[in-house]
């Protein structure tokens, strides 16, 4: 498996633009996107589950009943949310798009990100779409990661190539996120394009449970957005024996799908509202991987470890209570806490216990833009990772700000 160019235009047969067509005041910022498969593709997705969903969640998810999509069609600026009409806007922007790509209006997953509660016009995106589908490329990955973007300050997209019974195979995407990110799946938004053959059902396996170690470990400020969503296409122009049951073809799909998301996940923690610095928590000794994620979870999202990274104070006594109100099972009197990143490591306890340490080195262990928190229980043999960053004076001010 390798790291190649082209966001979601690396798989074969898909195009991708972006575009500002008015959502925004700002005209520099892209506001509208559009990813399309130039032939039928199996799809895919996973939404919030908050009970307060976004309108084109609502949309998409009636679409992919029959597990087919052409296109993904996702506006920013307006989250067209708790909006009276935001079911008939959702749906106009679907029904625009159909039929000027001559496709079936089911076939569309429809997105929006932005600020909750404010009316979206759908004269912008309707006016914009013409323009927008003209000016489809193999090369408009990176046009549509900008598109999609609200407080992100920068775009994210992967690419990786691997091979499934002797056929070269892609997987690409791209993710939109800075704030408001706890997911829960099943405002962050992740589109994923393959050219690998894979039935409707297994796609969905693959993606349901791909999001319980990826995105489902992510934490940035501890809520959980109306609408999150996680969507795929699959167009089989890879030319692989389709995927219908487990097996070393679907492994191998897996290990390529989790290698675009948990990258995707460092990029969107990395890029946390207001953050300094990429946290990842890694566990081992856990008695069963469902204990294991409730413990990084819990640390990942503290806001008092967050904010301990942020002063690069070694404070370990914030990840012990963190775990202990994880509702994990663990022996809690045989944890060790470590800190490591590329200036060194640094164990801060052991044994659920604090032990001597150089605070000098511990200082600049966390003063460095990426740190891992090292914890290992005794429990037994599972283990896994979370993503999160630290919490930031700037993190304050740009949600005390974000309507105006």
């Amino acid at each position: 498996m390798k790291l190649i160019d082209g966001g979601v235009c690396a798989p074969t047969g898909f195009v991708a633009n972006g575009m500002h067509c008015g959502i925004r005041k700002n005209k520099t910022r892209k506001d509208l996107a559009l990813i399309v498969s130039e032939v039928p593709a199996r799809a895919a997705a996973v939404y919030t589950r908050n009970l307060v969903k976004g309108a084109p969640l609502v949309v998409t998810k009636d679409h992919l009943q029959d597990g087919m999509a052409r296109a993904i069609i996702c506006n920013s600026g307006n989250a067209n949310t708790c909006n009276a009409d935001g079911i008939e806007i959702a749906t106009a922007m679907s029904d625009v798009l159909a039929g000027e790509l001559g496709i079936a209006s089911s076939d569309v997953i429809v997105a929006s990100t932005g600020v909750i509660g404010q009316p979206l016009p759908i004269e912008p995106i309707a006016n914009a779409i013409p323009e927008l589908a003209a000016g489809l490329s193999h090369n408009g990955s990176t046009l549509a990661a900008e598109a999609i973007m609200t407080t992100d300050t920068v775009s994210k997209e992967i690419a990786v190539e691997f091979e499934i019974d002797g056929k070269v195979c892609r997987i690409g995407g791209i993710a939109k996120g800075s704030g408001m990110i706890h997911p829960d799946m099943a405002t962050m938004l992740v589109f994923l394009t393959t050219d690998v053959a894979i039935s409707a059902d297994m796609l969905h396996k693959a993606l349901s449970t791909d999001v319980q170690s990826s995105f489902n470990m992510l934490s940035v400020d501890g809520d959980t957005s109306t609408n999150d969503m996680v969507a795929i296409m699959a167009n089989g122009q890879a030319g692989n024996p389709e995927i219908t049951e487990t097996g070393p073809a679907f492994t191998t799909f897996m290990n390529a799908l989790n290698t675009v998301t948990v990258d995707l996940c460092r990029r969107l923690a990395g890029d946390g509202e207001g953050a300094t610095k990429l946290l990842e928590c890694q566990v081992a000794g856990a008695k069963d991987l469902d204990n294991a994620r409730k413990i990084a979870k819990s640390v990942i999202a503290s806001s008092l470890v967050k904010t301990a990274m942020f002063g690069a104070d070694a404070n370990w006594g914030r990840v012990l209570c963190a775990i202990g109100y994880s509702g994990a099972e663990v022996d809690v009197d045989g944890i060790d806490v470590a800190f490591r990143s590329p200036a060194g490591e640094v164990k801060v306890c052991e044994n659920g216990a604090g032990i001597g340490f150089d605070e000098d080195l511990a200082k600049a262990v966390l003063s460095e833009e990426v740190i891992d928190i090292l914890i290992t229980a005794r429990d037994g043999e599972a283990g896994c990772g979370a993503w999160g960053c630290d919490l930031t004076y700037d993190y304050v001010q740009i949600n005390g700000e974000y309507r105006t």
